[in-house]
């Protein structure tokens, strides 16, 4: 089977889908290559920024009909269980994974974006067309690819992307609770080797999702004796988990997780999101990032269906440019951010610092967010 398409995009996480709403509402054909079925939970956050609410607005997406709870503070804890409280300089919301990647599914369909259900197998750039084939011996032909297959896939290897040549250090753990949390807030809690996110996303759920070094976590057995062991000596995160109820059958997990840089462009394929680049989660905007990185693509390929950019070249330089200005510099504070929590001397002398100089802390968020995006249309 053969299919012609204006633009193919592999991956239907949350900048697969963007970009599958965006393009779809500008007329174009697309078709979306996705493994997985929908709804389906992931490891993540599940906190958004609200930089990106006006483009969401535009999407046409309903998010209210999900029931997000509004975040407006945060607490930040250091592993000896000192706190710091502050107002978030925009805010955002909680809203799971599994609602919100389906409501995206949802409104793709709608607009007429062809969502296919099987593996990509090979992507073939070749006379300015791409070649995509699957498992299912499909196959289809378009003038755009987007990359939009996540922080590690086998087409990062096929690829030989340079942070896939490196080791990954990094576990990620997530599990949804029922228990007493405060919806307006979203928790930052240290521990040795890690760290972890704390808030409410839609029906009173407390979503908990840590990052770890793997070098701390291979010493236990299991996540629950890691969890006793290390994640407890944080009191703060000892009371929330002690007493809240888990709502899994058994966290969820992902592992070989690289901070390392990622390019935008790769063998003439748009990298999205997380394929193009992962902040650290301690920022707390990675899926806000990924929403912000399917607009840019967006328009810049509608731009170039219109004849406004004039070739693959000038559409290339100028996705890359735009990305590197919207989050190089973040991604960059967020890794800086990251080394200094790892280094239990420099932490401790961070939490000082912001503790005397409370004032900081808002000012370290804005170097991580962006501003509230706006929209020419």
């Amino acid at each position: 089977m053969k299919k012609n398409a204006d633009v193919v995009i592999i991956g239907g996480g949350l900048a697969g889908l963007t970009c599958g709403i965006h393009l779809s509402k500008m007329k174009l054909q697309v078709i979306l290559i996705e493994k997985n079925e929908f709804p389906k939970h992931k490891v993540c956050g599940e906190y958004v920024s609200n930089e990106i609410k006006p483009y969401l607005d535009w999407l046409d997406l309903k998010i209210q009909d999900l029931n997000p709870t509004t975040i407006t503070e945060l607490e930040f804890s250091a592993p000896n269980g000192k706190l710091i409280h502050c107002t978030l300089p925009l805010g955002g919301f909680g809203i799971s994974r599994y609602a919100l990647d389906y409501h995206l599914y949802q409104k793709a369909i709608e607009n007429g974006c062809e969502i296919i259900h099987d593996t990509v197998e090979d992507i073939d750039f070749k006379n300015d067309v791409f070649t995509v084939s699957t498992s299912d011996a499909k196959m289809f032909i378009a003038k755009i690819a987007i990359g939009a297959f996540g922080k590690r896939s086998n087409f990062d290897q096929k690829l030989q992307r340079n942070f896939i040549l490196k080791k990954a250090p990094w576990l990620a753990v997530k599990g949804h609770y029922k228990g007493d949390f405060r919806n307006d807030l979203v928790g930052l809690y240290n521990f040795e080797g890690g760290y972890c996110g704390v808030s409410k996303v839609e029906n009173d759920i407390i979503n908990m999702c840590y990052l770890v070094n793997f070098e701390t976590f291979k010493k236990f057995k299991n996540i629950d004796d890691f969890q006793t062991n290390i994640i407890y000596k944080n009191a703060h995160l000892k009371q929330i988990f002690t007493n809240s109820t888990p709502l899994f059958e058994k966290p969820l997990t992902i592992s070989q997780i690289s901070f390392e840089e990622k390019t935008a462009i790769e063998n003439h394929i748009l990298m999205v999101g997380d394929s193009a680049g992962l902040i650290q989660p301690l920022c707390g905007n990675g899926m806000a990032m990924a929403i912000h990185s399917a607009k840019i693509a967006s328009e810049l390929i509608t731009d170039f269906f219109t004849n406004t950019i004039k070739s693959r070249k000038e559409l290339e330089e100028k996705y890359t440019k735009s990305w590197n200005y919207n989050f190089k510099k973040r991604l960059r504070t967020g890794r800086f951010l990251a080394s200094l929590l790892q280094n239990k001397t420099k932490s401790t002398f961070v939490m000082w610092l912001l503790i005397q100089f409370p004032f900081l802390l808002p000012r370290i968020i804005k170097r991580t967010h962006g501003k509230p995006i706006t929209l020419n249309y």
